[in-house]
């Protein structure tokens, strides 16, 4: 057991190692105070230092926490070997007037004296600043040669002629001091002593500073934030009084001892300083100080796809094969040309052919997908209607013409998003259409796409985006329309807020839209259900005529009823409740979401408001509560509440709320709400027509009033007397 623990301790000896100083400094010596780093030449303690003037001490300062000093009171806060610098602490000097005791209060023991010593101030990092309204202060500078005296003097009358930053004798002053100086004292002239301004301006300072870091405050003239404050000043120092060419003579006192360094005259007076080559880093002053920089360690000196080698002091950039270092520039690479000439020769002839095997296959792959897409989507029975009625206005575009058309569907060619798809604006033959590029296709309607193509390119009514054809050659049809330039009704609604919509415009509009409607749920053959009506599938043209669009959404009237069934599909807000409980689409459908378009007429308020409280959020719940409490005008649009219309506009609420009626069968058909917004519009153009409307409003809303435009299609054309004496006989 003896022998066990003896060979446990004897290997656990073997492996201490003794403490390695920093590459920095001397072996054994100190090689930081404070969290100051301190490098050779200097040191703390003896044979730590190159000299005397270089030997440190660590001591406590006033907040009880070390700092290396120099000439025993000159606080170091850190040393830069490479500038032959070292910022230290530098206390502010100031006069405090005391109103109590009408006398001054002062620190004025700020003296530095450097002679006889290695330093000196450096002239153009330092500056001499005085702050204060009424302060004069006096420096004495001396450089072992000349004896200097200057001054600066400060002065304000209030707080708001000073400005932050401003050093220009406003508040703050300051002046350069002379190079090579080594001795600095300064003091106050006692007649500037803040007397005049001590209510706003109780002290004046004075102090040696680092310009760089010090910027005017104007909070240091009206409080004492600057007493017993520290600020840094810049030293300058150097090895010997001799220059580099002698220096090198004397080989056992030279100072630059790494192989890997060299000498520099100083710059601010005599002697010199020790940097390490270029491409070496560390203390050029100790033996093996200076060491290789790896720059490969930074991957940006070469450019790919070059490779860099750390060298001695250097690096270089190597190229792989078939590259070669560009002369002018050793860190880039280019193509060794007369290399890779003959083996790209050989290569061209077999990638032309690779190539070409590769298209014609690509092609013919491409053939057949168009193809399988085209037959899918029952093209060749609507081409054969085409070629057989020459009249027929409708085109099967290719898929080659829809990406010319579209930039190849540039994001800079949308006009807008549908619920089924992106809208691209294009250019076919010189013509501006508008192209859906669907999202997706019912699976069970593909067969029957194209027939039913051959139904919507045969509608053809005033208030109708006209579809002028298709391109069936993709997974997903893409339908072409004709352009509309002034975009959708909700966007003149609501992103216009602030431009004037007269309520003539908006009638205009609302009969428009359901004249649309109305044609294709009676007039179309089959009749169509449009499924997702609402104020941004309403286009407006040129003229601001309205244009229904996006029939995305559409379905053709089955003569099965149980197809009637379908997916829900539609827009938040505008869905019909039956529908959204049934999955059932029929024309009142669309008589529901039209009623939603007539309140957005009448509110210009959106359908949906997250920000409202739940019950409140959707336009519909809101108006018809509103109508509940007779509160219709706190809903109405401010600019038709100036009107004189509101029997006019309480007719339009009418209709909307029959249109809104959570029966579905209840509800008016559209032809009979188109017939109703004509004949508003007649009241409206017809001012009689208003006097009538109060009379008798139960009339003109009720049935009775329905059968007089059915069966009276000339009644608004009729004279007053004529037109009452009809209304009186029913």
């Amino acid at each position: 057991m003896v022998l066990v623990i003896q060979l446990l301790l004897l290997i656990c000896l073997s492996k201490t190692k003794p403490a390695v100083s920093s590459a920095n400094t001397l072996p054994g010596c100190q090689d930081s105070c404070g969290g100051v780093p301190i490098p050779y030449p200097f040191g703390i303690g003896r044979n730590c230092s190159m000299s005397e003037d270089f030997e440190l001490s660590c001591n406590a300062t006033n907040n009880n926490e070390f700092a290396p000093h120099m000439l025993g009171n000159i606080m170091i806060l850190n040393i830069s070997l490479s500038l032959g610098q070292a910022r230290i602490n530098s206390p502010v000097s100031y006069q405090c007037y005391n109103k109590t005791t009408k006398q001054v209060d002062n620190n004025t023991n700020w003296k530095f004296n450097l002679q006889d010593s290695p330093y000196r101030f450096d002239h153009k990092k330092n500056k001499f600043v005085v702050i204060g309204c009424d302060t004069l202060a006096y420096v004495n500078i001396s450089d072992n040669k000349n004896f200097y005296l200057g001054g600066c003097v400060s002065g304000c009358y209030s707080p708001k002629s000073l400005i932050d930053g401003s050093c220009s004798g406003i508040g703050c002053c300051q002046t350069s001091i002379p190079k090579g100086t080594n001795q600095i004292d300064f003091w106050f002239d006692d007649n500037f002593n803040g007397s005049e301004v001590y209510n706003f301006s109780p002290c004046g300072y004075a102090m040696l500073i680092e310009e760089k870091g010090f910027t005017f405050n104007k909070d240091y003239i009206t409080t004492d934030k600057l007493v017993d404050k520290n600020m840094s000043a810049v030293i300058d120092w150097a090895i010997g009084n001799t220059m580099c060419g002698i220096a090198r003579t004397d080989k056992t006192s030279f100072a630059c001892r790494s192989d890997n360094s060299i000498c520099l005259n100083s710059s601010s007076g005599p002697g010199y300083l020790c940097n390490c080559k270029k491409g070496y880093q560390g203390n050029p002053y100790l033996e093996g100080g200076c060491r290789d920089i790896d720059e490969c360690a930074n991957q940006s000196q070469c450019f790919k796809p070059g490779k860099c080698h750390n060298l001695p002091g250097s690096y270089k950039c190597t190229c792989p094969f078939g590259w070669r270092n560009r002369s002018d520039n050793l860190r880039e690479c280019e193509l060794n040309l007369a290399l890779l000439l003959g083996i790209c020769a050989g290569i061209v002839g077999l990638s032309f052919l690779g190539l070409g095997t590769y298209v014609m296959l690509e092609r013919r792959n491409l053939s057949k997908v168009k193809e399988k897409y085209f037959q899918q989507h029952g093209g060749w029975v609507l081409l054969e209607k085409i070629k057989s009625n020459q009249g027929f206005g409708f085109t099967i575009f290719t898929r080659q013409q829809i990406e010319e058309a579209t930039k190849n569907f540039d994001s800079a060619n949308i006009i807008g998003f549908g619920g089924h798809g992106t809208v691209y604006k294009g250019i076919i033959r010189d013509q501006i259409i508008a192209i859906k590029k669907c999202k997706i296709v019912d699976e069970s309607k593909k067969k029957e796409f194209g027939k039913e193509m051959l139904i919507l390119s045969q509608i053809n009514h005033k208030n109708i985006v006209k579809l002028l054809g298709c391109c069936l050659e993709v997974e997903v049809p893409m339908l072409v329309y004709e352009f509309i330039p002034n975009g959708t009704l909700s966007d003149y609604i609501h992103k216009k807020q602030g431009s004037s919509i007269s309520l003539a415009n908006r009638l205009r509009i609302a009969q428009e839209s359901a004249e649309a409607l109305a044609y294709l749920h009676f007039s179309a053959s089959p009749p169509i259900f449009h499924g997702d009506v609402k104020s941004t599938n309403i286009l407006l043209d040129q003229n601001y005529t309205s244009k229904v669009s996006d029939f995305g959404a559409s379905i053709l009237v089955p003569t099965d009823e149980a197809q009637f069934v379908t997916l829900v599909q539609g827009t938040r807000g505008y869905l019909d409740p039956k529908y959204m409980q049934s999955c059932q689409l029929t024309n009142k459908s669309d008589v529901y979401s039209f009623g939603v378009v007539l309140l957005e007429l009448l509110t210009r308020k959106p359908v949906i408001d997250v920000h409202a409280p739940e019950e409140e959020r959707s336009l519909s719940c809101r108006f018809l509560l509103a109508m509940k409490e007779k509160k219709l005008q706190d809903l109405l649009d401010d600019e038709i509440k100036l009107e004189d219309d509101m029997e006019v506009i309480m007719t339009v609420a009418e209709l909307a709320k029959e249109c809104l009626n959570m029966k579905g069968e209840e509800r008016p058909t559209m032809k009979e709400v188109a017939e109703e917004l004509d004949r508003i519009r007649k009241i409206k153009q017809n001012p009689w027509g208003q006097e009538y409307h109060s009379k008798d409003k139960e009339l003109l809303l009720g049935e009775v009033s329905h059968n007089i435009v059915i069966g009276h299609t000339d009644y608004f054309s009729m004279d007053k007397e004529a037109a009452e004496s009809i209304a009186a006989g029913r």
